[in-house]
This record gives structure tokens, sequence and C-alpha cells, in this order.
């Protein structure tokens, strides 16, 4: 009796640690694969019932409940110094105001002040990592998540992109309600979507609407015009684009706060981020915009992989055909963009496509405007391959390119950079000079330039910026010279410049928009 006793224990024992092992095994193994993987294998293990909803009768109480605890608050707290929004109140972080028709003024403050804002994420991941919009956290010193159950966790930032509008950020906490990822290449317009988040500062909220178009291109992400952001810009473009707009477009009820809230499908899959609504009040009037989730998939593994976006380029410059182009270049194609021009050492030359050409589909896929093509790039990495048809003297032929990365066409694109940045450079209209030390140890800083004189006419004079300012950041950059503050206005980002500077009145801050 006594032997047998032991061998139960000997076996209990050994069970136990095999399961131990085999769940250190299991943890090992998921931290190394990519989100959509991990659901892959969680979902297997975890089967729910089929959730079915009804055109004529719809129910969505079934997806809602899945949702919902995976939908999370975000509180975001800012140190600003000088710098406040008008035309409105609620949340500085959300896209809405500054985008969509509500004027922005600054106003000088001579002590730094902290602004509260709100907005919305998605778990994506037991181990509490969530995808919010870029906008939401990108200036935050401390980023507060509640969970629908009130628990409260402070999250650090993983990896953000303003040109994908993106984040990931993550909380230390396990075993964590998330929401199965969808496909997005499979919605369609017409069907029903619900909309979750936390929108004007009230708790969990969801909303039902229909998808009202796919691949919209809105303008928010910087003025992309029609150039191509994976080569370098038109030659009538200031810039050379890298913003990627591809949105799903809704009916549903959003708001601000609801950014970085989650747009799913009837079944309860997500199909989107909600990133913006198109309002020229700052509130809803009618259509709200989403990041479709095929894209947000490859971004949030680069950011957990690597902390940034690893991007493949084409490598042209390209207009969307349309009647001006037609006529112009004596073409008949009635779709796809047409190739202005060809980055020497990028794919598409050695794939042999030239200027003149029209890339007429993607992957087998009729490109209907430049986002059918911007998106799917943005979805690879450098080094994979994508196949694309071009017509050329009326015949199509079809090649297969291999996506470079960003240094490829470094040099087209700083050219176009510096381009701009003498353009607003020029538009600031003031006289720099290097600041002293002694001028820098008597305000404490460790940058700077004088400002000599402001010019009439220019962005200075129109908003109030004094001759004697010492300018210490351009754009989050230091700077200590001439140089350096046309280098940093290269980095501006959605056409918003950003200077910080130091006087015998205090820390100022101004946040200006430069129109080309």
């Amino acid at each position: 009796m006594k032997k047998i006793g032991v061998s139960l224990l000997t076996a209990f024992v050994g069970g136990a640690v095999a399961i131990g092992g085999y769940k250190v095994f299991e943890n090992k193994q998921l931290d190394k694969m990519t989100f959509e993987d991990q659901q892959k294998v969680y979902f297997a293990k975890n089967q729910a019932g089929e959730i079915l909803s009804s055109t004529g009768n719809p129910d969505f109480t079934q997806a809602a409940a899945a949702v919902s605890p995976g939908v999370v608050h975000l509180k975001v707290t800012v140190t600003t110094r000088g710098s406040q929004r008008g035309g409105g109140s609620g949340s500085p972080f959300d896209m809405f105001e500054e985008f969509f028709g509500v004027p922005q003024q600054q106003q000088r403050r001579a002590q730094p002040r902290q602004a509260m804002g709100s907005g919305s994420g998605v778990l994506i991941s037991p181990d509490g990592y969530i995808v919010t919009n870029n906008h939401v956290v990108e200036d935050a010193d401390k980023i507060e998540v509640q969970l629908t159950d009130q628990r409260t966790y402070e999250a650090k930032v993983i990896g953000r992109d303003p040109d994908f509008d993106l984040a990931l950020v993550k909380i230390n906490a396990k075993d964590l309600p998330f929401v199965k990822f969808g496909d997005s290449d499979n919605v369609r317009i017409g069907e029903w979507v619900l909309a979750v988040g936390y929108p004007l500062s009230l708790q969990s909220t969801v909303t039902a609407g229909i998808v009202s178009a796919k691949g919209r291109q809105i303008g928010i992400l910087g003025e992309q015009g029609q150039g191509s952001p994976y080569g370098y810009g038109q030659p009538q473009e200031p810039i050379a684009r890298t913003a990627v707009e591809s949105f799903i477009q809704t009916d549903a009820v959003i708001n601000k706060g609801n950014s970085g809230g989650a747009l799913v499908n009837a079944q309860g899959d997500l199909i989107g981020i909600n990133a913006a609504i198109a309002s020229p009040t700052g509130v809803y009037a009618g259509y709200g915009f989403a990041i479709p989730v095929n894209l947000v998939k490859k971004i949030v593994n680069d950011f957990k992989e690597f902390g940034a976006v690893k991007r493949g380029y084409v490598g042209v410059n390209f207009r969307e055909v349309d009647e001006a182009i037609r006529k112009e270049f004596n073409i008949d194609d009635v779709n796809g963009l047409y190739v202005f021009d060809v980055a020497k050492d990028g794919g598409a030359a050695a794939a042999g496509i030239k200027k003149g050409d029209v890339i007429t589909k993607v992957e087998g896929s009729t490109i209907f405007s430049s986002s059918d093509l911007q998106e799917r790039v943005a979805r690879l990495s450098p080094g994979d391959k994508l196949k694309l048809t071009y017509k050329r003297e009326g015949k199509e032929r079809d090649v297969t390119v291999t996506l470079k990365a960003q240094e490829a066409s470094k040099s087209a694109e700083e050219e176009a950079r510096s381009k701009s940045a003498t353009e607003i450079f020029n538009k600031l209209g003031a006289s720099f000079t290097p600041a002293s030390d002694a001028q820098k140890k008597k305000f404490g800083v460790n940058s700077g330039v004088v400002i000599t004189q402001v010019h009439r006419g220019g962005m200075f004079e129109y908003f109030g910026v004094e001759k004697g300012l010492i300018v210490t950041n351009v754009n989050g950059k230091p700077v200590n010279s001439v140089d350096e503050v046309e280098s940093a206005l290269a980095g501006t980002q959605r056409n918003i410049v950003r200077i910080k500077g130091v006087s015998e009145g205090g820390t100022v801050e101004f946040n200006f928009p430069i129109e080309y």
C-alpha cells in the first residue's frame, strides 16, 4: 500500500512538472509568435459558438458582449508650455478637431501646465498589448489604461508611427480579454458593423452602422495628393509623402474619444481601428473612418519586433489616371496609376517598369485608386515580392517587384524633403543666430538659436513670435544653428510646425499650420 502511495505521488509530481514545463515552453513560444499567430492558437483552443445575425432583424448582443471587454479606455497626460487649442473643448489628442474644420489658435503661457486627453485602445493579446492611434499617445507623459472592470494600469509605448496613425502600447498584466482579428479584405460595402470605444468621456459605448466605402483617402495624414508614398513625390509635390490612407468608411456613430477604438463586424471580429470623423463641428456628422485591420496586423508586429515600422518601397512616382492624364499623355486607360518617374535603384526599375507606364493591377486585382496599391505595399516588408501588372504601348505585362528598403530611395526623398524644408523655413519669416553659452546658461537650456529679426508677412509675425526669443526645439529636435533649424523643419508632420523656446517671460510653445 505504501508503495502504491509513493507511486501515485511520484506520478502526480511528474505530471505537474511536465505541465509546468509545457506552460513555460508554451509562453516562450507565444512570445516569439506574431499577434495573428497567437490569436490563431488561442481561438483554436477556445472555440466559441457561431454568432449569427439577420439583416432583417440584426442582433448584435453577442458581438458586443464578446468585444467590449477587450476595448479599453486610455487617459493621457501631456505637459504643455504655452500651446492651447482653440475652437472647442474636449480632448486635444483626437484628430477630429484638428483636421475637420475646427480652427487652431495658439496662446502663449509663461508656466507649464498639464493637459488631459482621452481615447480608446484595443487589446490584441492576453498579455497586455494594446493597439491605438498615434495621435492619442504621441505627446504623452503618462498613459493610464482602464479596463471595463475598472482595473487601471500604466502603459508604456512600444512603437508608434504618424504616417499610419498607429501605436502599440503595453500594460503589465496577464490573462486579459482581447479582440479577435478579422479580415478587412473580406469587408463588404453595406454590411453591418459596430464601433466600440469611449466617446465624449463616457464609459464603454457600442454603436451600429454599415460600411459606407472602402479604400477611402481623406487627406488627414499629411497632404498626400496623388503622390506615391513608396518612391518620391511628383515634380509638383512639395515633399515626398509616406503617409498611408485606405480607410474603411462607416456611418456607425463615433465621436471624440473613439479614436483607437474597435470597428468590428457582426461576428465580433476586429476589422478596423477607428481614427477620425468627417465633421465641420468637431462632433459626429455622419461618417467615420477606420484603419483596416490587415494593415494594422503588419504594423503592430513590426512595433513589437523592431519598435518601428519596416517599410518596403516599390520606387515609383505616380498619379491616378483621370481625364486630364488621359488627354495630356494620350492614353485610353480608365483606371490605373500613371508612372511619372522611377527611382533609379528601386524595385520597380529592377523589374523593368519605366516612366510612362500605367500600373493597372496589384496581385491580380484592378487598381481603381492609389490606395489600392499603397495599402497592399504597406503590409509588406523590404525583401518581400509583389506582383504588378502594367501597360505599355497597349500591351499588359506582369512583373514581380522585390520591395526595397527606404534607403534605396533615400537620396531622392532627401532631396524632396530638403526642398520642402527650405520652403517652410522661408515661410517662417525670421532670421536666426546661434545662442551664446551665456544666454543658454541664463535660461537653463542646452540648445538654442536667437531670433534676430521677424519679417513682415511671415508665419512668425502672424502668430506673434517676437524678436529675441531663443528657439530651443523645432519639431521636437534641439537646434543650435540655422542649418539645424532647416534640417528639423524637414521632419514636419501633418503640416504642423512645433516650436519651443524661452524668453524673459518664460517658456513658450507654438504649433502652427504651414500651407503650401
